[in-house]
């Protein structure tokens, strides 16, 4: 079996204002992240984080070690948060198995060993998110269903951002070193995120956008607040975002969004914001 990394270096923000929309997309858009009986990782230099997807259909999928991170196993020196946002599914964490239904996830801490990913029905195969950054300590690999999520309810139906923050890994769901992780519902009628905008110098996040229709589009916001940029996302891209970058968006449909972040602090309530009239 092959797993397939590719690397992204960290791109500053004099850097990203010159980019045009291609070197914007290949600085921070990820694609193509569920490749069917594929693992695909992408190795981020943005505090180490590495974002992939499993897909397995047939026969189950296993990751030990990962070269790139410079450890005999991948999760020596990391932890791993995994959602699965497919079909029925199992994870295998040192022989254990964990069953994941759709919008359920496991957290895995430093010194996992044998990784194993499987899907129920190859006809409505599992689609496993995966989410590791760097760990100082091991902490218990926990089983998250959304209901044991943290609920925060945020925005209103008059800006048009009603929505519910799940958060699966957060210091009053589960023990981490610095992997928070969520996942945002909106009402209906509801299309923007985070907005007003923040940034958080002192963490940096990725979004992953899923839930969507075929023809359905998420216009993305990025940059300094006074130097902001878009890029145009489908079904199941996801968007690295620096801590000098605000990072919201709107779609054109019904969407949902996991989020992640690493870095100084566990702080959910770190950031800047920024107002309105200083976005440019």
């Amino acid at each position: 079996m092959t797993i397939s990394v590719s690397t992204r270096q960290v791109v500053g923000p004099a850097d990203a204002a010159r980019r045009d929309t291609q070197g914007l997309r290949a600085g921070f858009v990820i694609e193509n992240i569920f490749r069917p009986g594929e693992v695909h990782l992408t190795y981020s230099h943005l505090d180490r984080m590495i974002v992939g997807g499993v897909a397995p259909v047939y026969e189950k999928l296993c990751v030990e070690s990962v070269a790139e991170t410079g450890t005999e196993r991948f999760l020596d020196r990391r932890e791993l948060a995994v959602i699965n946002i497919g079909g029925n599914g199992v994870v295998t964490v040192d022989g254990r198995d964990y069953a994941l239904g759709f919008q359920e996830a496991v957290y895995v801490g430093m010194g996992g060993r044998a990784l194993g990913f499987a899907s129920d029905d190859p006809a409505a195969p599992a689609l496993f998110y995966l989410l590791s950054a760097p760990a100082h300590r091991a902490c218990p690999t926990v089983h998250i269903t959304r209901d044991m999520a943290r609920k925060v309810q945020l925005g209103s139906a008059e800006e048009s951002n009603a929505r519910t923050i799940n958060q699966y890994v957060h210091p009053d769901v589960c023990e981490s070193c610095q992997l928070l992780v969520g996942l945002t519902m909106f009402e209906p009628g509801s299309v923007w995120n985070t907005m007003p905008a923040h940034v958080h110098d002192r963490r940096m996040e990725v979004y992953l956008y899923f839930g969507m229709q075929e023809s359905t589009r998420v216009f993305h916001f990025m940059g300094e607040p006074s130097e902001t940029r878009h890029v145009v996302l489908k079904n199941h891209d996801a968007v690295l975002s620096p801590g000098w970058s605000i990072h919201s968006g709107a779609g054109t449909g019904r969407y949902a969004f996991i989020w992640a972040m690493a870095g100084d602090n566990m702080s959910f309530t770190d950031m800047d914001k920024v107002p309105m009239e200083a976005l440019r």
